[in-house]
């Protein structure tokens, strides 16, 4: 099968000090391993509305990017590069938190609603739906009017060592998803978290 043709990498979260451990930059905590793992630096540049860098994973070229603006101005970041690079949606994986998944579990998915993320809602704004997903499951609070809290906050202890599994495994998908395809990694994320 061939490999997922991908060309752009988006980790979603929210900028500053005050927000890097919350379960909302789930998204960043991923482009910040990919980077490390590849031996990139994320630069800020302010044509691209973010942090960029590239990397190559199994002589693949991708850029990875982080918005520095808010979680619901991300679609002004993605369309910045995705214009100037000429990138099409489906070369583009974005990768973030998800309330209705389970804390740790990951999944991938190609297009879709927004769910209620704002993130994805202004991308999907910005470029339309067809772009790939990679999900970090963070869980639910006990009532939906604790969501924003929720997700601002910093997870308890065992829960961001679930969460830092699923990072690790989301690191894991990228190369499978340029060598075996989407629908191999789909199902590997499927039976690893049945």
């Amino acid at each position: 099968m061939a490999g997922l043709p991908l060309k752009l990498i988006v980790g979603l979260g929210n900028p500053g000090p005050e927000h890097a451990d919350t379960r909302h930059n789930a998204g960043f905590w991923c482009v910040d391993r990919l980077a490390a793992k590849y031996g990139a630096s994320l630069r800020p540049h302010a044509r691209y509305h973010g942090e960029v860098g590239r990397v190559a994973v199994d002589g693949v070229e991708l850029w990875l990017l982080k918005p520095t603006v808010y979680m619901n101005r991300s679609g002004m970041a993605v369309r910045a590069v995705t214009d100037y690079m000429r990138f099409l949606p489906g070369e583009t994986l974005v990768i973030h938190d998800e309330l209705d998944l389970g804390i740790g579990v990951t999944r991938l998915k190609l297009g879709g609603g927004s769910g209620g993320h704002n993130g994805l809602k202004d991308i999907i704004t910005q470029v339309g739906d067809l772009f790939w997903r990679l999900r970090v499951g963070i869980g639910r609070p006990a009532s939906s009017d604790q969501v924003i809290d929720y997700v601002l906050r910093r997870a308890p202890k065992a829960e961001q060592e679930l969460l830092d599994q699923a990072v690790a495994t989301a690191i894991d998908a990228v190369p499978r998803l340029l060598t075996d395809g989407a629908e191999k990694v789909m199902n590997a994320l499927h039976r690893r978290d049945a």
